[in-house]
């Protein structure tokens, strides 16, 4: 695509952008920065893992965005019986009624869709939750001997509650790195919890307008990768996320006592695709290290594995990264 042509792209997302956002207000309060950053995601062709206690409509949320975005939408409910097959479908036989032989028949399970929900994915077993890694990574199911090519845009968003762990499966590094963000869904504030109150039990909620299409976002996420990006932003991004570890010379004493892991090069990756991609929803037509910045906690917290010292003191990983903000500057 030309680069007037790209520009007039930005403008065009930075409209819709808005109209999206105003769409789904008429359903979520509140949760702007969640929502822009599920919208990230989504340019980045990444997955996010979504942590928040109940009742905090992280359901409602996502199948919105699926409504506004005029995408297929399948919610899975993770259980501690659920096998892979479940999620990924299975063959049954049937009979042809125009032969009388019975063959085998592929049904396809609800990962085929472009929005999928892995509801409380922490409570499925490693066997059913390794089932979404080649979908999240390949955008395609091997089953039954074959292999079958997932819709685009493809977006896994999976929600996990961070109060109740009794009889839990947590998610292994190696998964936990696929998503590209991981987002805190916090309380309301008391004038949005009064209007979700008010709202929720006074009328049905309205039906959701289309915004953009599938094809358009496809068109958007190849217009992310074209993004120009300076120097000084690569740089920045590489040195926040080689801060991370504590197996580097140069990194601070307080990672070295409060980390035991720190962040991979995809950290690297997502936190300029991220970038890129806050930039293309602003208007901009390059990002900046302050978009870094503000993505460095959704892209670096479940990439941090803390030291005993780290819990015994109380810090988390979000406090880290603030520290790493501070010590490393643009």
């Amino acid at each position: 695509m030309p680069e007037h042509d790209d520009l007039k792209t930005l403008e065009r997302v930075a409209q819709a952008r808005m109209t999206l956002k105003s769409t789904l207000s008429n359903v979520i309060i509140g949760q702007d920065m969640v929502i822009d950053h599920l919208l990230i995601t989504l340019l980045c062709r990444g997955h996010a893992l979504l942590v928040g206690v109940p009742g905090l409509a992280k359901t409602l949320l996502i199948s919105s965005i699926a409504d506004v975005l005029d995408l297929s939408f399948n919610r899975i409910q993770f259980t501690p019986d659920l096998m892979p097959t479940d999620i990924t479908g299975t063959e049954v036989i049937e009979e042809n009624r125009s032969t009388g032989r019975k063959e085998f028949r592929f049904v396809r399970g609800p990962l085929f869709a472009q929005v999928v929900l892995a509801d409380e994915i922490n409570r499925t077993p490693p066997k059913t939750q390794a089932a979404l890694l080649q979908a999240m990574q390949e955008h395609e199911v091997s089953a039954a001997g074959q292999t079958f090519k997932l819709d685009e845009p493809f977006f896994v968003l999976a929600t996990q509650n961070p109060i109740e762990q009794e009889g839990t499966y947590p998610l292994p590094e190696a998964q936990l790195d696929r998503f590209m963000f991981m987002l805190m869904v916090e309380y309301p504030s008391y004038d949005e919890e009064l209007e979700i109150i008010t709202r929720t039990t006074a009328t049905d909620p309205p039906e959701l307008s289309k915004v953009i299409s599938g094809a358009e976002i496809q068109e958007l996420q190849a217009l992310v990768r074209r993004v120009p990006v300076a120097e000084t932003v690569l740089k920045y991004a590489v040195t926040l996320t080689r801060a991370t570890r504590p197996t580097e010379d140069d990194s601070p004493d307080y990672i070295k006592n409060w980390v035991r892991w720190g962040a991979g090069p995809r950290a690297g990756q997502n936190l300029v695709l991220g970038a890129k991609a806050k930039a293309v929803l602003d208007g901009r037509s390059t990002p900046e290290v302050a978009d870094v910045q503000e993505l460095a906690k959704p892209v670096l917290r479940h990439r941090i594995v803390r030291s005993f010292r780290a819990e015994a003191d109380g810090v988390d990983a979000d406090a880290i990264i603030d520290k790493l903000l501070g010590t490393i500057k643009g």
